[in-house]
Formats: C-alpha cells, sequence, structure tokens
C-alpha cells in the first residue's frame, strides 16, 4: 500500500529540507508549485495548502527579491523546524543515566479546550503517559516542550521538572506502561518497508551521479514519512526497549538516504 503524503504535509518538509535561507526568503508560489508537482501534488492543492499554512501562522505572504508573489516562514515557523532538526537529523545514543522530564498541569474547568490541546501536543512531542495529568519523556526533550508549549501559549498550566526514576517498578516494566511501545515499532516497520527499497536501489548503483529530479523526489518522501517517526518515538534507551528494536535500522535508512540524496536533491531545488 502506497504512503499517505498529503500536500500540507510535504509543504512543511519542502521548507525544512531546502526553504530555511539565511537571509528567510520567501520561496516564489511558482517554485512551489514546480516542486510539488515533481511529487505529485497538483497546483491547486498547493495553493489552497499554503493559504491554509498561512491561517495558521507558519507561513508568511512576501515578495521574492525580483519581485514575485511568495511565502516566506514565520519566526514560530522557523523555530519549529530547528526544533524538528535535533529529532530527525541527530541521533545520540540515548542513555538512562540522562534522566527523564516530567510535565505536570492543571487546566481549568472553564478552559478544558487547552487540556485537550495540552493533552495532544505533549502526546506529539513524544511524552508518555505516567499517571493522570503527569506526563514523562527524555530529559533531552526540555527545550523543544518549552518552546512548543511557550508558543502554544500553554506554559502558565504546566510545570516540568527534570530527575531520575526511583521506583518502585523496573523501568524497562514502567516504561512499557507510559508508551505504547507495539504502536511505535510498527512506525519505524511502514518506513523500513517503503523507503529500505529505495535505499538499495540507489545503493545498486553506488559509481551513478544522481538524477537530481529522483534524488529529490525520494529524498523530499523519504524525509516526509521519516520527520512523523522520531517525534512518536522518544528516543528510549536500548535496555528499556524489546529486543530487535526497529529503530536503529530506520534510522539507519533515513541518515543513508540523507547522506547520498539530499545535496543532489538540492540541484532541482535550484532549477
Amino acid at each position: 500500500m502506497a504512503e499517505p503524503h498529503t500536500p500540507r504535509s510535504l509543504i512543511v518538509t519542502l521548507y525544512g529540507a531546502y526553504g530555511r535561507t539565511p537571509d528567510d526568503a520567501p520561496l516564489p508560489v511558482a517554485e512551489l508549485v514546480r516542486l510539488l508537482g515533481a511529487v505529485g501534488v497538483e497546483a491547486p492543492a498547493v495553493r489552497s495548502s499554503v493559504s491554509r499554512l498561512k491561517r495558521r501562522g507558519l507561513l508568511v505572504a512576501a515578495r521574492t527579491a525580483g519581485g514575485a508573489a511568495g511565502y516566506a516562514l514565520s519566526p514560530d515557523a522557523r523555530q519549529l523546524l530547528d526544533d524538528g532538526d535535533r529529532r530527525i537529523y541527530r541521533h545520540p545514543e540515548p542513555r538512562i543515566e540522562d534522566g527523564w522530564l516530567l510535565a505536570v498541569f492543571s487546566v481549568p474547568e472553564a478552559e478544558r479546550h487547552k487540556r485537550h490541546l495540552l493533552r495532544s501536543r505533549l502526546s506529539r512531542l513524544g511524552f508518555g503517559t505516567a499517571a493522570p495529568g503527569v506526563w514523562i519523556a527524555p530529559a533531552r526533550l526540555y527545550d523543544e516542550t518549552r518552546h512548543t508549549l511557550e508558543r502554544l501559549e500553554l506554559a502558565p498550566y504546566v510545570e516540568l521538572f527534570r530527575g531520575d526514576h526511583l521506583g518502585f517498578a523496573a523501568t524497562a516494566e514502567s516504561v512499557a506502561r507510559w508508551w505504547d511501545l507495539e504502536a511505535v515499532a510498527r512506525l519505524h516497520d511502514d518506513f523500513l518497508e517503503h523507503h529500505e527499497p529505495v535505499l538499495r536501489s540507489w545503493e545498486s548503483r553506488p559509481d551513478e551521479a544522481p538524477d537530481p529530479e529522483a534524488a529529490y523526489r525520494d529524498y523530499l518522501t523519504a524525509l516526509d514519512s521519516w520527520r512523523q517517526v522520531p517525534y512518536a518515538d522518544p528516543g528510549l534507551s536500548k535496555e528499556l526497549l524489546p529486543r530487535k528494536w526497529p529503530g536503529g535500522r530506520s534510522a539507519e535508512v533515513f541518515g543513508l538516504l540523507h547522506e547520498r540524496l539530499r545535496d543532489a536533491g538540492a540541484e532541482f531545488v535550484r532549477g
């Protein structure tokens, strides 16, 4: 079964991969149509998705240096993508001794819609549920969590703590309750099912210069799939995970695709 890649997600992925410049120059609308067309998105879907991202405050209408209509990243979107880089591209070996981050929140009943927003955002950041109103994640997620809560104006409802797990259940038993590890493993398996064959295809011709458009297409779709995975997987140390955990291999496959295809894909982006 083919992977679903929504136009909105692909646009965010495109900006994350190729749309951040030192001067925050906007991408022309015509270029967005061309670049998204290469991965099967039709022009009307590009324009409607860009409009939705503008309404959400992630894109800002701007003129290019040549006067063409375009869209630049908002400061919030730039922060979101910069935070995401640490998840998507960097895979340090997790260690139990690095400790845990606890998020404890209390939302008044009159603002219960914010309670749902808090839960969904913490879940999307990779937090597990330790107890009602108490969420847990590896301590290294602190900066991104703080930025997210501040951006969404949810910080007044949350207290953050850093610490160690002191008992009483074995930590490996605890994490199996805090996270749905089977669901996370399926995400890794799905990524491998769709993108490991792509890597093998490129590795079968090591001396062949990559075609820029093919490299761009394979890289952008792999990145669009992969960037969802590190947010569902909090990055637990191997002592806490089931045997034959697929996360290491999926991270390796993405890393090899990134190394081989990103720069070649940039040639297609530059036109």
